[in-house]
């Protein structure tokens, strides 16, 4: 009889070694390694059971379009292309408390409701806590069953004895496979069980979400081969403090990783954001120095954000610079901008630039609106009334193109703004036919002039 034998695994990559190392040789993180009892190899079939192919010429494979089943939430059928494909495995990260649970509990309500059978397996609350919740946000459809269980083994007989379209298990750092000697939530349990969902998955065709923990970084707790084992990575994220969340993609086999789904965190669960630019701009003070409108691009969805700096005499030798929403890399470059080619005496003065709503962009085309908005409160004179600021600032101080121009302008124009100023290298050859007036500039010197 094979005898078990002792390993260290690093928790952060799954690096295994036969000694403890204080540090990993995989990822180079510290004190990751866990000693874990290795079980002897058993001969196991890592085929799909069913049907057995061989190699076939990729013309001769028939054509067919995957069906998609709607979810019952146009934002969450956004973001994974138009609906769930049945067989698939996607998994779903966030914050502790940002509201996974919640989503994912009214989203099995809705689709219970269309006709589908949903089993919605908890390892974190029981049966009453899961009832308790599903009556607050009104969850209690005949069609959903639940089931309070860690241990995998007998969470998949429960699924071959409902049979159900949708599964969930919340989350898959608490179940565990008995066979294994390794902690609930260690990399060879998550690796494990992730593995045997994926099987059932696709045996089964049946459509399965997990939720992942993730760490004080903001990355999946486990192994980085999760992300690669599952059809879609789906991570859920906003400010705790703010009412808004939103659901972006940065994984999917069957859509675009540029979609975002927005939600507005209520007493009776998520409700849909029909139309977020209105709702980022409901609180938005007019004619106030430091605050400026953009339009940026989220996937195939305009928003209009409201950027707001204020630059304030410094008390230090070195003056503070902070920016939330926006990249902090990003904003040091366009102030720098503004003090070598605008003439601005920025460097005894602290700023602050904040997109608000809680909202993250990263993308280069809220820069004009940025300088604009630090440079009207560097000298404390609000932004002329009813514009929108579009655009890339080049190093030197020139204003470059964005992509997907038009999306913009008509959702600017939608809210009942009056003038646009874009890049004027973007207008060569192109007249947008609106009532709202687009400006062309080429250096943020001549945009400051206009705006001011």
């Amino acid at each position: 009889m094979a005898k078990s034998h002792t390993q260290f695994v690093c928790q952060s990559c799954g690096h295994v070694s036969v000694k403890w190392a204080g540090r990993c040789a995989g990822c180079g993180e510290w004190n990751t390694y866990v000693e874990e009892v290795r079980a002897p190899a058993q001969a196991r079939s890592f085929g799909r059971t069913g049907v057995q192919t061989g190699p076939q010429r990729i013309p001769d494979i028939p054509s067919q379009l995957e069906a998609r089943v709607p979810t019952g939430f146009r934002e969450y059928d956004r973001v994974l292309g138009g609906g769930v494909v049945p067989g698939s495995l996607v998994l779903i990260g966030g914050d502790p408390g940002i509201g996974k649970s919640t989503l994912l509990l009214q989203f099995s309500h809705t689709v219970a409701g269309r006709g589908h059978t949903v089993l919605y397996i908890s390892g974190e609350e029981s049966a009453n806590q899961l009832k308790l919740r599903a009556e607050r946000i009104e969850a209690t459809h005949e069609n959903l069953f639940v089931l309070s269980e860690t241990d995998l083994d007998l969470a998949v007989r429960a699924v071959e004895q409902v049979k159900p379209d949708f599964l969930i298990v919340d989350s898959i750092q608490t179940v565990y496979r008995p066979s294994l000697t390794s902690a609930p939530g260690s990399v060879a349990q998550v690796r494990e069980c992730t593995s045997a969902l994926l099987r059932l998955a696709k045996d089964l065709n049946i459509a399965t979400f997990i939720v992942g923990h993730v760490t004080k970084d903001g990355n999946l707790a486990g192994p980085r081969l999760l992300e690669h084992m599952v059809d879609a990575v789906l991570y859920f994220e906003g400010e705790r403090h703010h009412a808004f969340r939103v659901l972006r993609a940065v994984k999917n086999r069957f859509g675009s990783t540029n979609e975002l789904a927005i939600f507005e965190m209520k007493n009776e669960g998520l409700e849909e954001v029909a139309n977020p630019s209105e709702m980022f701009l409901s609180e938005r003070a007019e004619r106030t120095p430091g605050s400026a409108v953009v339009a940026a691009l989220e996937g195939s969805r305009p928003l209009l954000l409201e950027v707001q700096a204020l630059v304030a005499s410094s008390s230090f030798g070195t003056p503070k610079r902070m920016s939330t929403g926006a990249d902090h890399n990003r904003v040091s470059l366009v102030m720098a901008v503004l003090e070598k080619r605008l003439g601005l005496q920025l460097q005894a003065s602290d700023a602050y630039v904040n997109l608000a709503g809680g909202m993250r962009v990263e993308e280069p085309a809220i820069d004009l609106g940025v300088a604009l908005a630090v440079a009207s409160s560097f000298r404390d004179r609000p932004l002329a009334d009813g514009d929108v600021y579009i655009g890339e600032v080049g190093l030197t101080g020139e204003v470059r193109s964005v992509s997907r121009l038009e999306q913009r302008i008509r959702e600017a124009e939608k809210l009942g703004f009056r003038r646009c100023l874009v890049p004027m290298h973007s207008l060569r050859g192109w007249r947008y036919n609106g009532t709202i007036q687009v400006i062309g500039v080429s250096t943020v010197q001549e945009a400051l002039d206009l705006a001011l």
